[in-house]
């Protein structure tokens, strides 16, 4: 009996010290979130960070001073050239969004609903995607000799009889800026609508017909709601690519279009870092608002 006594005593105390050294659920889940967040933190939140204190040091053409200034913050906000050249920007990401997604949203709806074979709809969709096999600056490059003055474009037109003389603009402008992007980032909208219509069950469009719904009314009622997810995704995509591109502003615009990233660009030329730091605490601002206003609009979840 002492024995039996013993055991159960000793039994009781192990399962009191298990018992100690159980964890809740949600400290489990923050423990298993730990590395994601050293990771986030080290490669995203402490470059922020360091951008933002630099941001408010001081500066000359010998090196950096360290400081606590809001100069670089006023010089930057109370310049007509950074309103001038935000507005530029926005301009150039309204016009490239807004073509993207159409663009996007149209391949997306063939490649969901007019292909029927799944085997086809990964090969086009591959199809697709072939061109990101190369760089970014050479698929921009690519563009010079099809739009510049003796190009394929004016050439054939020529040509053809069509125009006289070769179009100046078609090259080194605003437009070909905006051409560019769009064959640049279009791949980013058509790859979430996608998969978002892929999700839907087709039983709706069949019952929308069955309820007397025509081609476009489907398409209003049920797919373009339903695709709403995917769209919001795109969307934040293509408006933070658009907004720190700088290499396309450039080459595509001959020096004669401007935009935020361009601007912080030279900056950091003329070893101008705290002003291009406060240029790119502002842009990230704008970029996060931007990007809370299509959260708030649509609710992605649904496609995550």
């Amino acid at each position: 009996m002492a024995t039996i006594a013993a055991e159960t005593e000793e039994d009781g105390h192990g399962a009191r010290g298990g018992r100690g050294l159980r964890l809740s659920p949600s400290a489990i889940s923050y423990l298993q979130a730990t590395p994601l967040f050293v990771i986030l933190g080290f490669f995203f939140l402490l470059p922020i960070a360091m951008i933002s204190v630099v941001s408010f040091w001081d500066y000359d053409f010998a090196g950096l001073y360290p400081d606590f200034l809001t100069m670089n913050y006023t010089d930057t906000l109370g310049s007509w050239v950074t309103w001038k050249t935000y507005l530029n920007t926005l301009k150039f990401t309204a016009i490239v969004w807004s073509l993207t997604l159409v663009i996007g949203f149209w391949v997306a709806y063939f490649l969901a609903f007019h292909i029927r074979r799944t085997s086809t709809q990964m090969i086009l969709f591959l199809v697709c995607t072939v061109p990101f096999m190369t760089s970014n600056i050479i698929r921009m490059i690519s563009w010079i000799p099809v739009l510049g003055r003796n190009g394929l474009v004016n050439s054939a037109l020529i040509k053809m009889g069509i125009i006289p003389q070769p179009i100046e603009w078609l090259l080194y402008s605003d437009f070909a800026v905006v051409l560019a992007m769009v064959h640049l980032y279009t791949l980013f909208m058509v790859t979430p609508i996608f998969n978002t219509l892929m999700r839907i069950d087709r039983s709706l469009f069949e019952a929308a017909r069955d309820a007397g719904a025509s081609g476009w009314q489907v398409l209003w009622n049920v797919v373009i709601p339903l695709a709403k997810p995917g769209m919001a995704i795109g969307t934040i995509f293509v408006v933070t690519l658009v907004m720190a591109d700088f290499s396309t502003v450039q080459v595509m615009s001959g020096g004669q279009s401007a935009s935020v990233a361009l601007m912080m660009k030279n900056q950091m030329s003329l070893l101008q870092y705290p002003a291009a730091a406060a240029n790119a605490v502002v842009l990230l601002a704008v970029v996060l608002l931007m990007v809370a206003a299509i959260l708030r609009v649509v609710d992605i979840r649904k496609e995550l």
